[in-house]
């Protein structure tokens, strides 16, 4: 296109053309102006709420004051508990810049945990800090900060991480804010915080196989028979190590609060119960040391019932004869054992169970321990006699554990212990109970049990377990009822040279088409411990052998006596 074809009314005059550009570099700087107000609005703002909000009462993303803490470990160095550095969301309700309603709602999305209405009620609240959620992913974190909510604050804090979630949680306890404040968590506080002893995790005597195996094993017979709790322990006999110790319904201590009616209660350690026939051994055993009993085939007058102190003793299996001591613990027979009992006498009897820490909260380092439950100032020979088979006495399964434990190792008590035995942590020396003889003989007694009595669900084919069941009544309405009842059995294996006690418990199990309408133990409890030591034997270094057995010769004659019948 010429010159010539230009219209010359299309050029602006000079003057015009200067005014149409001022105008715009005008506009322009306008314009520039205003973006860098409000720029300087944005930063204005960001920097007032990281310099001047108000924390107080609550605990700061990076709060110097929440200590690290060291690891907890399994005795073979499994992680149970350990400090991870988690990140955490927040908020200051009290500086919002976006519609609370609009944020609630894409919240609510984002964390389903709460609904709309709870975060809405959060953002309008006025508060100047709440935290909308702890150990967030960084997949969370992300999608928050996309949000754009100047208000929003992300921080990194140190979280307590359980790796194997609810196993063994009642042993681990939880911290809040970083301090301990249940289980072996409190215990090892001051430990776990201190800077020059943290950098070194603390072992625990639970070995997460066996625990798992318990936990599993406890958890099928429970939903079978619909108990309303369990509790199960593994205890090394020689040192007193606790290598399982569960408590149904578990608690994940990752989340306690979700778990709040259970948060502490250990049913090994917390709860005290009746625990029946299990104690029947032991009161054989004091005869024995007293020299009431000299022989398995001391006989005793077994009629169907025995009146004592205005009721009647009754057996479950009842003789209605003359039986002998191998007779009457292989059938369990109430009435026999509690005419031992009586032999033994008051005075007697409460001076051993003094000694096997029976009368007083149970040795553990735990702060969770309950407190027995005995028949006090009622203690005359109508008590003598019950307590004698296991009933007017409250204690818990971890007490029955040591018991056994002092029966069958020698005759030496020792507490429990919940940290691995080592340099640091020796063996105590403990307190004899029962002569090494009397602790020897009741060996083959209690395989007896296993063999030929009441718990042959018990057995496992090579371990060589003896034990004794125990079905225990429960108090209802004042009264007590065998409708409810608490079922125990208390196992040792291998019963030729003992190492390890085996506990489990079942409160209020159900019968059921398998147990032909039957709710004792030896139905529903006893093949809990079969199972575990089948499965957890190998683990603790016990080599099934089909040709071992333990020396039964004191007690065998008795038993063909009885066939003579």
């Amino acid at each position: 296109m010429t010159a010539a074809a230009l219209r010359p009314d299309a050029i602006l005059p000079l003057p015009e053309r200067q005014q149409s550009m001022a105008l715009t570099y005008h506009r322009l700087m306008l314009a520039m102006l205003v973006f860098a107000g409000v720029t300087m609005v944005i930063a204005s703002r960001l920097l007032y709420l990281q310099v001047f909000t108000d924390r107080s009462g609550a605990a700061e993303m990076m709060n110097p004051l929440i200590p690290t803490r060291g690891d907890l470990v399994d005795r073979n160095g499994m992680p149970l508990a350990r400090n991870i550095d988690a990140w955490s969301i927040a908020i200051h309700p009290n500086k919002l810049l976006t519609d609370p309603k609009e944020l609630a709602g894409k919240l609510a999305e984002l964390m389903p945990e709460k609904t709309e209405a709870e975060y809405l009620a959060m953002l309008t609240s006025g508060k100047s800090f709440a935290y909308l959620s702890r150990r967030a992913v960084p997949e969370l974190v992300a999608a928050v900060n996309a949000l754009g909510e100047p208000a929003v604050e992300f921080g990194r804090e140190p979280e307590r991480l359980y790796p194997q979630t609810g196993l063994a949680g009642h042993v681990l306890g939880w911290t809040m804010d970083g301090r301990g404040v249940a289980g072996m968590e409190r215990v090892l506080d001051a430990r776990l915080s201190d800077p020059s002893a943290r950098a070194t995790p603390v072992a625990l005597s639970i070995d997460t196989r066996v625990q798992a195996v318990m936990e599993s094993e406890l958890a099928a017979a429970m939903a079978k028979f619909s108990a309303i709790g369990a509790a199960g322990l593994v205890l090394d006999i020689q040192t007193g190590e606790v290598i399982a110790m569960t408590s149904l319904p578990s608690l994940n201590p990752n989340v306690p609060g979700r778990d709040a009616a259970l948060a502490g209660f250990n049913r090994a350690t917390l709860g005290v119960y009746e625990l029946g026939s299990t104690f029947k051994p032991f009161t054989v055993a004091m005869a024995m040391d007293s020299g009431i009993i000299k022989s398995f085939g001391q006989m005793y007058n077994c009629p169907r019932g025995l009146s004592v102190g205005g009721f009647t003793i009754t057996d479950t299996h009842p003789f209605g004869r003359a039986c002998s001591v191998a007779e009457i613990m292989k059938e369990s027979s109430n009435i026999g054992t509690a005419q031992i009992a009586a032999q033994v006498g008051a005075e007697r009897q409460q001076a051993f169970l003094r000694k096997m820490g029976f009368m007083e909260p149970v040795s553990i380092e735990l702060n969770e321990r309950g407190r027995t439950l005995t028949p006090g100032n009622d203690w005359g020979e109508t008590a003598t006699m019950t307590v004698g088979y296991g009933h007017g006495i409250a204690v818990t399964p971890l007490h029955l554990a040591i018991g056994y434990a002092t029966l069958f190792n020698g005759g030496i008590w020792r507490p429990a212990t919940l940290l691995k035995v080592d340099p640091r942590h020796p063996v105590p020396a403990g307190r004899r109970v029962f002569t090494e003889e009397t602790s020897r003989r009741m060996r083959g007694l209690l395989r007896l049990v296993v063999t030929d009595g009441t718990g042959k669900k018990a057995d496992a084919p090579g371990y060589r377990v003896g034990g004794k069941t125990g079905t225990a009544e429960k108090i209802v309405g004042g009264h007590y009822t065998g409708a409810a009842v608490v079922t125990t059995f208390a196992g040792v294996f291998p019963m030729d040279a003992p190492r390890y006690v085996v506990v489990a418990m079942l409160d209020d199990p159900k019968a059921t088409a398998d147990t032909y309408g039957f709710h004792t133990a030896g139905w529903n409890v006893a093949p809990v411990v079969s199972r575990v030591v089948s499965r957890t034997g190998a683990l603790l270094g016990v080599r099934p052998d089909l040709a071992r057995e333990a020396d039964m010769s004191e007690v065998l004659p008795y038993v063909k006596r009885e066939a003579a019948h």
